[in-house]
């Protein structure tokens, strides 16, 4: 099973770096596998930790992917991260073991410390659709415009049926990211 999540992670220079994943678990241990090259990859390299944020803001996941990357944080308590303010819960990891692979290797991380912040209150269709559509965004050059609008179709009948305000935003944002992305596809075939 793959759970999407944001993960936190510290760069060189001690910024945080926040990004959409999807995590696996074996055992006890949480697996992060990042496409080579990443910020994440490199972050978790170097400093052999980072942190998952459980989150329902699907505004962060839509924000990562179209440029939005500047959430509140919060320091950690058990390693030197930050997690992310609105974070429903949270779970501070450490490096135990990698296996390195020329597209995605993987990091096994244990969970060191884990807090619940706030209640979760259940999802909307909506969430799920812009979650599913935050995908699509990250995979665009792997996709034939057919398949992105046919996805697009079925998603927006729960955008438009369940749609929250933050829901309605993170949707605005991703379909501007397709039609950003149509425009330069266009104009590269055209040159």
């Amino acid at each position: 099973m793959i759970k999407e999540v944001i993960v936190t992670t510290s760069n060189a220079d001690g910024t945080t770096h926040i990004a959409p994943m999807g995590i696996r678990e074996e055992a006890d241990l949480i697996i992060i596998a990042p496409f080579r090259p990443s910020a994440t990859l490199d972050n978790i390299q170097r400093n052999k930790t980072a942190v998952i944020n459980y989150i329902d803001d699907v505004r962060i996941f839509a924000g990562c992917l179209t440029g939005r990357n500047k959430w509140p944080l919060l320091p950690t308590e058990k390693i030197k991260e930050h997690r992310l303010a609105t974070a429903l819960s949270h779970a501070e990891l450490q490096l135990q073991r990698s296996y390195d692979d020329e597209l995605r290797p993987r990091f096994y991380c244990q969970a060191i410390h884990e807090k619940i912040h706030k209640p979760f209150r259940g999802f909307n269709r909506a969430q799920a659709a812009v979650l599913e559509t935050a995908i699509l965004v990250s995979r665009l050059p792997m996709l034939a415009d057919e398949k992105i609008d046919q996805e697009i179709a079925y998603l927006t009948i729960a955008v438009d049926k369940t749609a929250g305000e933050n829901e309605k935003i993170a949707w605005g944002w991703l379909m501007d990211k397709i039609r950003e992305y149509r425009l330069e596809t266009r104009k590269d075939k055209m040159a």
